[in-house]
């Protein structure tokens, strides 16, 4: 029930971080994995590094902007032809911007959003489409524990991960009946090079601790189980609903 092997992944926004741990579980379980990011170099590298670790593993490369429209159209056609038909997408790029809400800057408020919600919009609308007409897929959108709950000084975020939470059902109800099952990953808090700076500020670090019941950071080698779980037949009757992978934080005060 658990098995991928065969199944093609596009992972967006895999070239570091989080995205780059779900492609390397991906591919570890078996799939076959299209590397997604905006710079085709970067894309390549973290191909080249997943490669290193399984030679005979088939990686391939797809870069494009999630926020465009006809570079998410061309970006899914490229990636068939090259990979063959996409089983399993995961909507994971994502960007962050801090600053308090009165001083937010409505630039970076519309790039968070683009990227964060839209972006999981387009390419799960083009790839979609292709499941349909096929009668099987899964899509996972990568949400966040900032989806159930705020925090100061992130306001695009939340206001992205809460609207991707509800994208998620959204995609749920309509697809579902072409045999496509949409849910959403939702990590906690993890040790990434993204996270970095978090992970060596004392003070964060501390609440981070005190606030999740497993007293400590992920580490992103633990979201595997979820995302094969989400990827495989073992969820076949699973859709609509946001898997926390978050150490117990959202499910205390």
């Amino acid at each position: 029930m658990f098995d991928v092997t065969g199944k093609v992944a596009l992972v967006s926004g895999s070239t570091r971080g989080l995205g780059f741990a779900l492609a390397a579980c991906l591919l570890e379980a078996g799939a076959a994995l299209i590397v997604n990011g905006r710079s085709l170099d970067a894309a390549e590298k973290a191909a080249d590094a997943l490669r290193s670790g399984s030679p005979a593993a088939q990686v391939y490369v797809s870069a494009f902007d999630v926020t465009d429209e006809r570079a998410v159209r061309a970006g899914v056609a490229a990636a068939e032809e090259k990979a063959g038909p996409i089983g399993i997408l995961v909507n994971n790029a994502g960007v962050q911007y801090r600053a308090p809400l009165l001083e937010f800057p409505v630039a970076a408020w519309q790039d968070v959003l683009a990227t964060n919600l839209t972006g999981p919009f387009l390419l799960g609308r083009a790839v979609a489409a292709r499941m349909s007409g096929r009668g099987a897929g899964k899509i996972i959108n990568v949400c966040s524990v900032n989806s159930e709950f705020a925090r100061p000084g992130i306001s695009a975020y939340i206001a992205a991960k809460g609207g991707l939470k509800m994208l998620t059902r959204s995609m749920c109800a309509e697809l579902g009946p072409s045999g496509i099952q949409v849910n959403g990953l939702a990590p906690g808090y993890f040790e990434t090079d993204m996270t970095e700076p978090l992970v060596r500020d004392a003070q964060f670090s501390a609440w981070i601790r005190s606030r999740t019941p497993a007293g400590r950071w992920g580490v992103p080698a633990e979201l595997a189980g979820a995302v094969i779980f989400l990827a495989s037949a073992a969820s076949d009757y699973v859709s609509g609903q946001v898997l926390y992978v978050d150490g117990g934080m959202s499910a205390v005060l």
